[in-house]
């Protein structure tokens, strides 16, 4: 395989540094990794890649057009995988303004640094370089009780968080049909496994269950997602830069339509016998139900035929697989968690947008 330098934003983060990870251990690619280190990014969740001689850190913030020239000028990138940005549905509730600057600013700021060095490129250069845009099946808004997303479901983001990847994914689209910059976008399901910050539902469910803590469940737990292991999402991604359609976009789904209360029940099933000496058993009796977040989606399921028939992935974990497997990962890792938890984040309810 020919070596190629690639950036990816973002890389301290969950999904990123799960990318890293299998970048460093399955190929022989340098990788330039930008990340300014908020609080859900932590360079421990890169694990051995961290120190790897072909992994190059730079704590930058993408909205900063000036060190990112620097950056592309310096490592003359090949592609660019670009996961940054503010995930959390129930941050973006509370205070939406970062949401706007990162996922918004931050992508138009990428892509315009993108636009001048591609720019400058040779015709071979240009045609082999690609701009990969991480984004997520939230755009599409709600679905019914039946029915999928598919690459053509029309866009009705419902939270500013969606509202804000909806933007981020047009102006990627824009810059392709206008500039001509060779870009790619993928549309993922709800990721879950380890190294997750636990502001999310599964590691937050585990955490509090390790502890005897209650687990709060929005609404009444009907609220519907498919799940995709993170690992499984990794693959995916690499396979799209490597061999996906430019100007196309990718939706990638786990096949695992679960209810939330359906969820937190297997959690509590896999913690009742993983844990030798539990504080609680079963834990089903620590699950209480919560007010509802405001403009909570009730259903969201991907339609992957279109990565599955072009470009041959399909999910390797189901969800009973990979849940037990994270179950286990937050059980092996307290260090990992406890660090995490030092911060700002204490598992408090976030989201209510009651100021």
């Amino acid at each position: 395989m020919k070596q190629k330098t690639i950036l990816v934003t973002g890389g301290a983060g969950f999904i990123g540094s799960a990318v890293i990870r299998q970048f460093i251990e399955e190929t022989n690619h340098i990788i330039v990794n930008i990340d300014c280190l908020t609080y859900a990014g932590n360079v421990s969740s890169l694990g051995s890649a961290k120190n790897h001689e072909r992994h190059i850190f730079q704590q930058k913030n993408i909205c900063n057009q000036q060190d990112m020239h620097d950056i592309f000028r310096q490592y003359q990138p090949n592609a660019i995988m670009h996961l940054a940005a503010e995930s959390h549905v129930d941050r973006s509730i509370e205070g939406p303004s970062d949401f706007m600057q990162t996922n918004i600013m931050g992508t138009f700021s990428l892509l315009e640094v993108t636009r001048q060095y591609w720019s400058a490129l040779d015709n071979a250069q240009q045609q082999a370089f690609r701009f990969h845009h991480i984004s997520t099946d939230e755009v599409f808004g709600s679905l019914p009780t039946d029915g999928y997303f598919t690459e053509t479901t029309p866009y009705s983001p419902n939270s500013p968080y969606s509202a804000s990847k909806a933007s981020s994914d047009h102006l990627v689209r824009a810059w392709h049909h206008t500039f001509g910059i060779p870009t790619l976008i993928t549309n993922c399901s709800n990721n879950y496994g380890p190294y997750q910050f636990p502001e999310k539902l599964i590691p937050l469910m585990i955490l509090n269950g390790m502890e005897g803590k209650k687990l709060p469940v929005y609404g009444q737990g009907n609220n519907i997602r498919d799940w995709l292991y993170v690992e499984d999402h990794a693959h995916a991604l690499r396979l799209v830069l490597e061999k996906g359609q430019v100007g196309e976009t990718y939706n990638i789904g786990g096949h695992n339509e679960k209810t939330n209360i359906e969820v937190v029940k297997l959690i509590c099933q896999h913690l009742d016998d993983l844990i030798e000496t539990p504080i609680t058993k079963p834990h089903t009796q620590l699950i209480e139900y919560v007010q509802d977040r405001p403009g909570h989606d009730q259903r969201y399921a991907i339609d992957a035929q279109k990565i599955q028939k072009q470009l041959g992935w399909t999910p390797q974990e189901t969800f009973e697989s990979g849940l037990k497997k994270t179950v286990q990962w937050y059980l092996d890792n307290t260090p990992w968690w406890q660090t995490v938890l030092s911060g700002e984040y204490q598992r408090q309810r976030l989201g209510l947008a009651t100021d």
